[in-house]
């Protein structure tokens, strides 16, 4: 407070007052709309021309020159709820569409779709170590780890909890002994995970070979399996997959597949494929055994995906919404930091958790070694050894992230040419050139209050 009883202003309100009372505000703020209230948009410098392309005459010039702040804005479009909330929502949207066209149709999927053998699985992470954990039955919370020995492990710590851990309490996650957990383990699983669902799909085609009595290359001109996966990082810091299999004729959705194909053929191929996975990867100097062999855990889900809209959370509607909410998830629910790690001085100095921490510092670690020189292990240290895609989806299993990115784009373009007054595309054959550079992300902190984000954060770079 000043001493005549008025706030002290920061210096973003003094920003705010300087741009609300300058002449292009207007400007500024349709800029800041058309980012769609996207948290830390990306700034371009750059010009565009709108060409004639049968005469060459120049119809309009456009350049970041002219405006307020000298560039222009756009959004991020990162999938991330912490990072950006505003565009994690329409990757969320736009995931949701993607899974539900391939469970009931539309974007170019036949509605018969639905009747396709459909199964809802869950792949998790073996145990690297006991760890806290929420337990629930039946609406009814459970101890964490109850023991009526009471053992203690090898380090003197008590290898048992009675604690019936609340939503949002902070040991969810954090092992018993961080001594004994296998941090080795941990980090090189996730790093794996990608090649282990690799390997569990061609271990399931060959179990539906199998079933069907046919040669894999046959079964390839039966059948076909698509799937769309997401990947959800536990609190205890591994990844755990949630993937929606469909079984197609050869040519995809718009085939059924032959009548040998059934449920709960698919079912079966499922949990044999996830048992028989196995990777053997090296294990490093430092280990007693010169390899470690990586397998999925041993709580497999499957779910049958069913045809109508119901109470049960396996309807179809219903998992398209459950698998796009994991999409927009990070790393951070185990603790961590959403952003890469440049030193392993600063390592010491992350707001993470000791396990998040000390996960980190194994894939500084194992990252220095030739043995896993080819994981990257010190780049993907902040996703704690997960260097894969979250979401990935095969080939026919429905539309494409980017076609759905391109009819919004499309339908917004369409919006501003009416409300500019430009002719329709019919009417002139036009062509757009332009030059864009990149000119950091962000906004000033007196910007994101105009803007109304949730997090200001300074112009970077």
């Amino acid at each position: 407070m000043t001493g005549d009883g008025f706030p002290t202003l920061t210096p973003a309100m003094r920003e705010v007052l300087a741009q609300a009372n300058g002449p292009d505000f207007a400007r500024w703020t349709a800029i800041a709309k058309g980012v769609h209230g996207c948290a830390r948009p990306v700034r371009l410098i750059g010009d565009e021309l709108t060409v004639h392309t049968g005469t060459g005459e120049v119809i309009d010039r456009y350049s970041t020159t002219d405006e307020p702040t000298g560039y222009l804005l756009t959004a991020c479009g990162n999938r991330r709820a912490a990072v950006c909330p505003a565009c994690s929502r329409i990757y969320q949207a736009d995931t949701f569409h993607l899974i539900r066209a391939g469970l009931i149709g539309g974007k170019g999927v036949p509605e018969s779709v639905r009747l396709h053998p459909r199964l809802f699985v869950t792949l998790t992470a073996p145990s690297f170590g006991p760890v806290h954990a929420r337990r629930e039955r039946n609406g009814r919370l459970l101890p964490c780890r109850p023991r009526r020995q009471r053992p203690a492990c090898a380090h003197g710590r008590p290898q048992w909890c009675d604690e019936r851990h609340e939503p949002g309490d902070p040991r969810i996650g954090q092992p018993l002994c961080a001594g004994c957990f296998d941090y080795d383990g941990a980090v090189l699983w996730n790093a794996h995970v990608g090649l282990l669902w690799q390997r569990f799909t061609i271990y399931l085609r060959r179990r539906l070979a199998d079933h069907a009595g046919i040669s894999r290359t046959r079964l390839s001109q039966e059948l076909r399996v698509s799937f769309a996966k997401v990947a959800e990082f536990q609190a205890r810091g591994l990844v755990h997959l949630h993937a929606l299999i469909r079984l197609d004729g050869p040519e995809g959705g718009s085939e059924r597949p032959p009548e040998w194909a059934t449920l709960a053929v698919l079912g079966e191929a499922v949990h044999q494929a996830a048992e028989e996975v196995r990777l053997s990867v090296p294990g490093g100097p430092d280990e007693a055994e010169p390899s470690r062999t990586l397998r999925w855990g041993d709580q497999l889900d499957t779910r049958a995906v069913l045809t109508a809209a119901s109470d049960d959370r396996t309807a179809d509607e219903k998992v398209a919404g459950y698998i796009a909410k994991y999409a927009t998830k990070g790393a951070e629910v185990s603790g961590t930091v959403h952003h890469r790690i440049r030193a392993a001085a600063d390592i010491e100095h992350l707001d993470v958790t000791d396990h998040a921490r000390a996960m980190i510092q194994t894939c500084w670690r194992l990252g220095g070694m030739p043995e896993h020189s080819e994981l990257n292990l010190r780049r993907w240290a902040h996703m704690l050894g997960f260097r894969g895609h979250f979401g990935t989806r095969s080939r026919r299993y429905s539309t494409t992230l980017g076609a759905l990115r391109g009819a919004r784009s499309a339908e917004r373009a369409e919006n501003a040419r009416v409300l500019q007054g430009l002719p329709a595309p019919g009417d002139e054959q036009t062509a757009r050139v332009g030059r864009w550079r990149y000119a950091g992300s962000g906004y000033t902190p007196g910007q994101a209050l105009i803007a109304g984000v949730d997090t200001p954060e300074d112009l970077a770079g």
